[in-house]
């Protein structure tokens, strides 16, 4: 294979070149202006892609719209497309090339509830009150890994490079809900490095213990018995009673665990009427830790006030895992690499319009004015970076401690936004977040040629894995064999609001973007009316 390569190579630059190319370190610069035109290229697709999936606002197991989509390209784009893995109808994994390294690319496609967001407006208006919205920006990610792997593709059957290339979406990752079913299902079993971006309004990689918590996702369900509330309600049990003292005690505990533990709820049954002692009530947590025993610590003691809470109200109690997602660990071969790479490519040239939308959306929503980022962040190390008390989580965790993987941060959103929240929509169907995808495109996909060039990258990728990662801690995750992914989340929510939001599904054969469809004039910088 590595005799391969180097005539490869050889055909692309010239066999005089070839003396002088950094055979241990990366592809040929030649090679990478290659594939950074070809990303180029596809600017009008990627406005396209990234329009489209916020317009189709899916969230988390319902992400129905934005898979066909996704999909439809890819199979129209030479990849077989194998679908419904991992039991996940919304999931698949999209593959291509047959000898060399395999590459896993992925990012996340599912949204937040509640944040219907009217993009290119800078204060908060939702397309559908009440609806869900790329309050995350995961409309981006996806359309960002579509483009990088066409532009690859092209630029690798030209020159004869092996290697294979394996996409995959992030389902229900506001869940937590599904990475760690992909590697249970075997999905990466046979992947040598694995490249996952995520939106931010930077640019930027990092290696090593990455700072953020794991958590384990659980929903107790109490049972009690229903009984008149006024006429009799001595001969009642009340689940919701029992719903209750698990909040208060919960609550009651926190000044006795750790710093770096969140954790948080809501209650998703809460009984039907007053006048009835409600028999069935249920809660769900989200427990966050830094580490995988301290995951499984947290998550059993919520379980032992679950039962107390049932002995105290004299109902009885189960429990089912909803999700779960590993502490992150970045690849520090791979992250160095992505991270020439980055600063090779350089933050997105913003315009006037860019700059002045950006300072308006940060002016009324309140936020703090700063203009979108002219240089891209320094590599994060642990050395440079503060000492974590924990935070949030993202179920990529999952994969990093299965193969050598890094997340990509690419600038496709305007600095200091909410997350999970109306304002991080905004800029996510604008040129902003068209530039920046088009950016983190260019640096996955000269990422990706590095590692189909460069044997030395994936050996030295696998040895830090094996010889420094799975050093600090190993994979263990809150799941049992009973545990299946949690398909049915957000299927009501879906059932109400896809009928009225249906009507405000882009039509690319119709509107140039999807601004133009809302009747949205860029750059907006007006205020809501008073």
């Amino acid at each position: 294979m590595r005799t391969f390569i180097r005539v490869a190579i050889a055909t692309a630059l010239g066999s005089s070149a070839i003396v002088a190319a950094p055979a241990h370190a990366e592809a040929p610069q030649a090679l990478k202006d290659e594939v950074a035109t070809e990303v180029e290229a596809q600017r009008k697709q990627i406005q396209v892609m990234v329009d489209q999936i916020f317009s189709y606002a899916e969230p988390g197991f319902q992400e129905i719209k934005t898979s066909e989509y996704l999909t439809g390209i890819l199979a129209k784009n030479g990849f077989t497309v194998t679908k419904g893995v991992a039991g996940i109808p919304t999931a698949f994994t999209a593959t291509w090339g047959k000898g060399g390294p395999k590459i896993a690319l992925g990012s996340d496609i599912d949204d937040v509830l509640g944040v219907s967001q009217m993009p290119g407006v800078p204060y908060l208006k939702p397309i559908v009150e009440g609806a869900p919205g790329h309050g995350e920006g995961h409309n981006s990610g996806m359309p960002l890994m579509v483009a990088a792997a066409i532009a690859t593709k092209k630029v690798m059957l030209k020159h004869g490079l092996e290697g294979r290339l394996m996409l995959w979406p992030g389902v229900a990752e506001e869940l937590l809900a599904t990475k760690a079913y992909y590697v249970r299902a075997g999905l990466f079993k046979d992947v040598d490095a694995s490249i996952f971006t995520h939106v931010s309004s930077d640019f930027s990689t990092g290696y090593g213990e990455m700072g953020g918590n794991g958590m384990v996702s659980v929903e107790y369900s109490f049972k009690g018995k229903t009984a008149h509330s006024a006429g009799m309600p001595w001969e009642g049990r009340s689940a919701l009673d029992a719903v209750e003292l698990m909040d208060v005690a919960w609550n009651f505990r926190r000044e006795h665990l750790p710093l770096t533990q969140r954790s948080h709820m809501i209650i998703t049954n809460g009984g039907g009427q007053p006048n009835v002692v409600p028999d069935k009530a249920s809660i769900w947590y989200f427990f966050r830790e830094r580490t995988f025993a301290d995951i499984r610590k947290l998550y059993e003691t919520g379980n032992d006030i679950a039962k107390a809470a049932a002995l105290a109200t004299g109902t009885t109690v189960s429990q089912q895992t909803l999700g779960y997602a590993a502490p992150n660990f970045g690849n520090k071969p791979l992250a160095e690499a992505a991270y020439a790479n980055i600063k090779a490519v350089g933050m997105p040239k913003w315009s006037a319009d860019d700059q002045a939308f950006a300072k308006a959306a940060q002016t009324y929503n309140e936020r703090k004015i700063e203009p979108l980022k002219s240089e891209v962040s320094e590599l994060s190390t642990p050395e440079n970076r503060k000492t974590s008390m924990g935070g949030g989580s993202d179920d990529i965790g999952d994969i990093m401690w299965a193969v050598p993987t890094i997340t990509i941060r690419f600038p496709s959103n305007i600095p200091n936004m909410i997350g999970h929240n109306s304002t991080s929509a905004i800029a996510m169907a604008t040129p902003i977040a068209h530039k920046g995808v088009e950016a983190g495109a260019k640096a996955v996909a000269m990422t990706v040629l590095d590692l189909v060039t460069t044997p030395k990258l994936i050996a030295d990728a696998k040895a830090y894995f094996t010889d420094v990662q799975l050093k600090t801690d190993t994979y263990a995750p809150v799941l049992t064999d009973k545990d299946v992914p949690a398909i049915w989340l957000n299927e009501r929510n879906m059932q109400l609001y896809r009928p009225q939001m249906e009507k405000y599904y882009y039509n690319p054969a119709k509107y140039p973007t999807y601004l133009d469809q809302l009747g949205v004039k860029y750059p907006m910088l007006e205020g809501p009316a008073k």
